[in-house]
C-alpha cells in the first residue's frame, strides 16, 4: 500500500523542507544548500562550537535545535542517510571560531566515518575538532547501519547540555568532559508500533501485524531485540524502563532527567499517559525525576511508538539543562 505524504519531488524533500526551516526561523538560523548546512544566524561561534548532524527524516533533530544555549550548526544528509564530508566540512568553517569545535556524533558507521573524515579536513585547516560518539541504545548491541550501539534519544540531551556548557564558555576541553560524562550516564530504548515510509520509496519499510510491537525499535526503522504481542500501557513501560534502567544500571536515590519522546506518528494523549506511568514506575524504583521532557523530538518521521531515555543527574548537568535555550525547537529562560 502506497503512503500520501505532503510533499513534492521526492528527490527534493530535504531541500525544500530546509527552505521551510529558514523561513520559519531566520531570527535564529540561515541554511546553506550546497552542501548543505545550518548555522546559527550570528555565526562564527565566539566560544566552542557545538555541531551535529545525521540523516533527515529525524525532526526537528538536528536542525532544529540550532540556536542559542543549543547547537551552533547541524549538518543533513538525505533521509535516514548519513551527511557527507564536504558538508559536515563547510559547517565546521561557518560555525568554528577561535575555541575549536566539537562534533556530537550518532554511532552509525556512515555517520562516524563522514565525520571523522570532515574533523580530519578541518584539522589541516588549522582548526582545533575533538568528536563524541553517542551509544545510548540499550536495545541490541549491533544492528543494521552500526557497529556497537546506535545513537538515540540521549542524543537530543547530549546537544542541549554541550550547548549550555560552551555557552557558559567552558573551553573544548572542559565541552568534551561534560559531553563524555552525559554519554556515560545516558540510556534509552525504543518500542515501534508502524513502520516509517522513506519518501522514494513511498510503502512502509516493515510490516507489523495489527497485534504485534517491534521492541528496540531503531530510528531508522532497524529491527530491535524481538517482536511481542501487544500489551497494556503499564506492562509495556515497565518492560521499556526494566530494559534502561538495568543496564546502566541506575539505583535507588538517583536523580534523574525523563525523556519520554514520539517517534513521530504517537499523539500527546499516549504519550503523556506513557509519561505518567514511567515516573511512577521509576518513583516505585526510588528513583527521582527532577527533570523532565516530553514530545517529538527525535523522530522517524511518521512512525507510530515512542522511546524513553533517563539520564543520571549531578548539579552540574541539572544546571546546563536547566540553561537558557532558544532553538525552534527547544525554548526556554532568558
Amino acid at each position: 500500500m502506497l503512503v500520501k505524504k505532503i510533499i513534492n519531488d521526492p528527490a527534493a524533500v530535504v531541500t525544500e523542507s530546509l527552505r521551510g526551516l529558514a523561513a520559519a526561523h531566520s531570527d535564529l538560523l540561515r541554511v546553506e544548500y550546497d552542501p548543505a548546512f545550518v548555522v546559527r544566524a550570528d555565526a562564527p561561534a565566539p566560544g566552542v562550537a557545538v555541531i551535529s548532524g545525521g540523516g533527515s527524516g529525524h525532526e526537528p533533530l538536528h536542525g532544529g535545535f540550532v540556536g542559542h544555549g543549543m547547537l551552533h550548526a547541524a549538518v543533513p544528509g538525505a533521509v535516514f542517510t548519513s551527511p557527507t564530508p564536504d558538508g559536515v566540512q563547510a559547517a565546521i568553517s561557518a560555525s568554528t571560531g577561535s575555541k575549536g569545535a566539537l562534533l556530537i556524533v550518532k554511532n552509525y558507521t556512515g555517520d562516524v566515518l563522514n565525520f571523522e573524515t570532515a574533523a580530519e579536513l578541518a584539522a589541516a585547516e588549522g582548526l582545533d575538532v575533538r568528536s563524541v560518539v553517542i551509544d545510548d541504545d540499550v536495545a541490541v548491541a549491533d544492528s543494521t547501519f552500526t557497529a556497537g550501539r546506535r545513537g538515540v534519544g540521549g542524543t537530543v540531551l547530549l546537544e542541549k547540555i554541550a550547548g549550555a556548557a560552551s555557552e557558559r564558555g567552558d573551553s573544548l576541553d572542559d565541552v568534551e568532559a561534560v559531553a563524555r560524562k552525559v554519554i556515560g550516564q545516558v540510556r534509552s530504548i525504543g518500542v515501534a508500533l508502524s513502520a516509517p515510509t522513506v519518501p522514494h520509496v513511498g510503502e512502509p519499510s516493515f510490516d507489523l501485524g495489527p497485534d504485534e510491537i517491534e521492541f528496540g525499535i531503531g530510528i531508522h526503522g532497524e529491527p530491535g531485540r524481538e517482536r511481542i504481542p501487544a500489551e497494556p500501557a503499564d506492562a509495556l513501560v515497565e518492560r521499556m524502563l526494566s530494559a534502561v534502567v538495568d543496564d546502566l544500571p541506575f539505583a535507588s536515590g538517583d536523580e534523574v532527567l525523563l525523556f519520554t519522546n514520539s517517534m513521530g506518528g504517537t499523539p500527546l494523549l499516549e504519550l503523556y499517559l506513557a509519561h505518567g506511568i514511567a515516573e511512577r514506575l521509576l518513583a516505585d524504583r526510588g528513583i527521582r525525576v527532577t527533570r523532565r521532557l516530553v514530545g517529538p523530538y527525535i523522530t522517524s518521521l511518521e512512525m507510530q511508538g515512542i522511546s524513553l531515555t533517563l539520564l543520571r543527574l549531578d548539579e552540574e548537568l541539572a544546571s546546563l539543562w536547566d540553561a537558557p535555550v532558544s532553538t525552534p525547537a527547544l525554548r526556554w529562560g532568558k
